[in-house]
């Protein structure tokens, strides 16, 4: 074999050793628990043929506890490039069959290397995150290399989109990367998160709870809200990141992605003029007006099964991706809570950090009362989704179907907040308070006054089902006065915090005409390092 056999041969054995991992026993176990490997993660995830890896022969310089004499092409991570739908995305896949996808030196410099050239060329970084953590052989240079990739992810922010797969574990450090990153995906019964595990909580708090319970798919899409995606597979999973894509643009600087639409911009849909109930306090599904109202009925949601009072996902109005945050009717009668208020904050401040417009459907009854709110910082929590509509300068559009009280009718997205386009439905109502609660305020003494006048009329004290019969009465009026005077949209409408009152057929052609009309739009926040957003 001459020099240059030799060496073909060489390079060979070591792309064989990297692609190999770990081998294809533990590739198998993989497969076994309903996991992929990493490698066939990134083909599913990717346009075919388009994957170009990089630093793929990259070894661990960890010579300790026998360390030196285990290496692996690759260091347990493939990172590289490749393009979704065509455009070009950054990923890297841990590899669970090589020392457990721990983080090393080396392969944390891979990660660094990868997200420093995604912001120069201003591409996605999609993280597919299978891990046992940090290498302990490698100590303190581990957890160094976690930094490094934090700090990445925070400077990337804002900047290209980022988006964190857990398709297996993901603990202690590890998780404060995809927490910093924009979604997050998680596979129900094989991923899960924690800052600490089962074993170290039941050794200090003496609590005994499942990995599943503390931080599987469920708990973080539920309960903690960490999460904003779930599926039941890897393939579900990869297949949802490329969907998600669809909607977003590459950086800071692209306009989403469009694409053509055939549904009529002129379509009127009738069933949404008899869609909101005429009793205001009968529920109603806020998904049924989003369905009507967006190209093909097709709505993305995003974190469904957390504080699901408030509805966030993306959707398509003539072939132009839109955000859209509404309150939901169906659910603890659309107020606004300290879940649902950082859910929409999130969400909004991401749409406007890429040029996403929004669209807001507002029905809104006010904040949550109880103590337990109070306690849990519902002002400084619901402060969160007023300051990040205020500070939005991407198109804003505002859609009253019903209900717009108090405070909570400022912070839906409000005229007063540089909203852009704000319509109503005849349906709405806009005032202060609900105007059952309003009239006891207004005319509490007047209530007073008549159960006195009624009682010397009737030659005596009133028994208690009497003052409730004439109480009715008499309120059973002044709500309906108030309705007609305050709760309607036209006195909104009149000070022109209400750019128009429509029909709701017209609501989807409205959309579209005020979209187009904005896609010029210019505003720029006054100059400064960044806000103090009320954490």
């Amino acid at each position: 074999m001459n020099k240059h056999e030799h060496a073909v041969a060489e390079l060979e054995r070591r792309n064989r050793l990297a692609e190999e991992g770990g081998g294809a026993e533990r590739r198998e176990r993989q497969h076994k628990e309903g996991k992929l490997s990493a490698r066939e993660r990134i083909e599913l995830l990717l346009d075919e043929g388009t994957f170009e890896e990089t630093d793929k022969l990259v070894e661990h310089r960890c010579t300790d506890f026998g360390m030196g004499e285990k290496r692996i092409p690759g260091d347990g991570f493939v990172t590289g490039y490749g393009r979704i739908d065509g455009r070009v995305v950054f990923v890297f896949a841990q590899d669970f069959t090589v020392f457990g996808g721990s983080l090393s030196e080396s392969n944390a410099a891979k990660i660094v290397k990868l997200m420093d050239m995604a912001m120069r060329v201003g591409a996605p970084v999609i993280g597919l995150n299978d891990s046992g953590g940090a290498r302990i052989q490698e100590g303190v240079v581990s957890l160094a290399g976690y930094a490094d990739i934090f700090l990445r992810n925070t400077l990337a922010s804002g900047v290209v989109p980022q988006i964190s797969a857990i398709l297996g574990p993901c603990a202690g450090g590890a998780v404060y990367s995809p927490a910093i990153t924009d979604f997050t995906l998680m596979v129900d019964k094989t991923s899960y998160m924690f800052v600490t595990g089962p074993d170290v909580i039941k050794t200090v708090t003496h609590e005994e709870v499942t990995k599943e319970k503390l931080g599987g798919a469920t708990t973080h899409n539920e309960v903690s809200g960490v999460a904003h995606f779930m599926a039941h597979d890897d393939r579900e999973c990869l297949a949802m990141v490329r969907e998600l894509f669809s909607f977003i643009p590459s950086n800071n600087l692209d306009d989403p992605p469009r694409r053509p639409c055939s549904d009529p911009i002129d379509r009127a849909d009738r069933d949404l003029d008899t869609l909101v109930p005429s009793e205001s306090t009968q529920p109603y599904d806020i998904k049924d007006v989003i369905h009507r109202l967006v190209d093909d009925g097709y709505f993305f949601e995003v974190q469904e099964h957390y504080a699901p009072n408030i509805v966030v996902g993306f959707a398509r109005l003539n072939g132009r991706s839109i955000g859209i945050v509404a309150n939901q009717p169906a659910v603890l009668a659309g107020v606004l809570d300290i879940n649902a208020s950082v859910k929409g904050a999130r969400f909004v401040r991401f749409c406007d950090a890429f040029n996403i417009p929004l669209l807001t459907l507002e029905d809104v009854p006010g904040f949550l009362p109880g103590v337990d709110q109070e306690y849990g910082g519902i002002i400084r929590h619901g402060a969160k989704l007023l300051y990040a509509f205020a500070e939005a300068t991407v198109p804003k559009m505002t859609v009253i179907t019903r209900k717009a009280y108090g405070g909570a009718y400022c912070v839906m997205s409000s005229k007063h907040l540089r909203t852009d386009i704000n319509l109503a439905w005849p349906t709405a109502e806009i005032a202060v308070m609900g105007p059952e609660g309003a009239v006891n305020v207004v005319y509490g003494r007047e209530f007073e006054k008549v159960l006195k006048e009624t009682a010397e009329r009737e030659g005596g004290s009133l028994s208690e089902e009497r003052k409730a019969e004439v109480l009715a009465a008499i309120r059973s009026e002044k709500v309906e006065e108030f309705r007609e005077q305050f709760a309607n949209p036209y006195v909104a409408a009149e000070r022109g915090y209400v750019d128009a009152v429509i029909p709701p057929r017209e609501t989807r052609r409205r959309l579209i005409a005020a979209l187009e009309m904005l896609d010029g739009k210019r505003e720029k926040n006054p100059a400064r390092k960044h806000g103090n957003i009320p954490l």
